[in-house]
């Protein structure tokens, strides 16, 4: 193969394992027997890929000035190098540019990079078949088995992108973004609707204005790249009758202390130091009534009202869907959990319970992960054909 055929961003990369997240762009690695910090340029949460033993890529800094010997650059999933240096994401979308192999797209030139057009600024202006043309690109690391989500993370950034693009389009420029997924095997693309709602609705409202692409490639053991591309689909109908503000939600808390809570008609519960899943729903309003649940000042009406006060963390993973789930989900969780708080949330079903008691977060437990993917991405396979 004529090596000009393919794309090495980092011709000389070694190999770490992974060992844990310090803060969003540090984390530890294990190289050759010692422990090292390394800079992860990736904001994203990335809860599906780092794990205690994953393979991490790394390229050494040869700038002398950076507090970090080595960058990660990939981590291995499932044996699959998945691309994680977000800052070379607009690199890989010019060289697919340059080489015509992105569909509409294939007599664009890169005219400007970084072009800026009233207020805003773009990742790219092109000219596509003569007519100027502007490219915002993202970097998608979040999949299930066939189906891809942007973004992991709330990205305000990437909503005032998709609402300046389909305005630019509006006044008769044309504008175009590409999502690059870095996995080979994925065939459809969402908007991750569970994680940030706003964005999801905003992608929506732009899909008749706005040039949406989302292209799969495959990175491969040496972290090369060649010019093959998969184009997903966008299926807008499961789009259209899944994302909306309504499914179910697991709240994780964190007690540092054993202790004894009065709640509610429970009366008083001892609880163990550790971390606590709580699985509720909400036919309607579910950003809302996620939203009460973070406040401690209010009149306590569920169960989790008398125990959100004692929690010194708190996330909230909402699972939007039009199938009502919390039961299947209070069930997945009954299988990983360490212990369990009889009737707690539960009064109102056949369920034993809706808490579940762990030991350690469950966002670092791989199992849980797993859970968590099949009810916002996996499940939905069976409604694609």
């Amino acid at each position: 193969m004529n090596p000009d055929s393919r794309l090495a961003l980092f011709p000389q990369t070694r190999k770490a394992s992974f060992i844990r997240r310090l803060n969003r762009f540090v984390i530890e690695c294990l190289i050759d027997g010692t422990v090292a910090t390394v800079h992860l340029p990736n904001p994203g949460r990335l809860w599906e890929l780092l794990f205690p033993g994953r393979t991490i890529y790394l390229s050494e800094n040869r700038d002398e000035s950076r507090k970090t010997r080595y960058t990660a650059v990939a981590v291995e999933r499932e044996g699959t190098p998945i691309f994680l240096h977000t800052h070379k994401t607009n690199t890989v979308v010019r060289w697919l540019l340059e080489r015509g192999v992105i569909p509409e797209l294939e007599n664009a030139k890169v005219v400007k990079s970084e072009a800026s057009v009233g207020h805003s600024r773009f990742d790219f202006l092109l000219s596509n078949n003569d007519r100027p043309l502007f490219l915002e690109v993202k970097s998608c690391t979040l999949f299930g088995k066939t189906i891809a989500m942007f973004p992991d993370a709330v990205t305000a950034r990437g909503r005032k992108h998709l609402r300046e693009l389909a305005e630019l389009s509006r006044q008769g420029t044309p504008a175009a973004v590409i999502f690059l997924v870095h996995w080979p095997h994925a065939r459809y693309f969402l908007p991750d609707y569970h994680t940030d709602f706003d964005f999801a609705r905003t992608f929506i409202e732009s899909r008749n204005d706005v040039m949406m692409k989302a292209i799969a490639v495959e990175w491969s053991h040496d972290l090369s790249l060649d010019s093959h591309i998969r184009e997903l689909e966008f299926p807008w109908d499961l789009i259209d009758r899944e994302a909306r503000n309504s499914g179910s939600y697991i709240i994780i808390l964190n007690i540092r202390e054993d202790t004894n809570i009065s709640i509610g008609k429970l009366g008083m519960i001892h609880f163990s130091k550790g971390f606590y899943l709580y699985v509720g729903s909400a036919r309607r309003h579910l950003t809302q009534r996620i939203q009460r649940h973070l406040r401690k000042r209010k009149n306590f009406f569920w169960h989790i009202d008398y125990l959100r006060n004692h929690a010194d963390q708190f996330t909230a993973l909402p699972i939007r869907s039009s199938d009502p789930l919390e039961h299947e989900l209070a069930e997945a969780l009954s299988t990983i959990s360490h212990w369990h708080i009889p009737g707690f949330g539960s009064s109102d079903c056949s369920c034993e319970t809706h808490l579940f008691g762990m030991h350690d977060n469950p966002l670092d437990n791989l199992q849980f992960i797993d859970i968590l993917l099949d009810f916002r991405i996996n499940r939905l396979e069976k409604e694609l054909p």
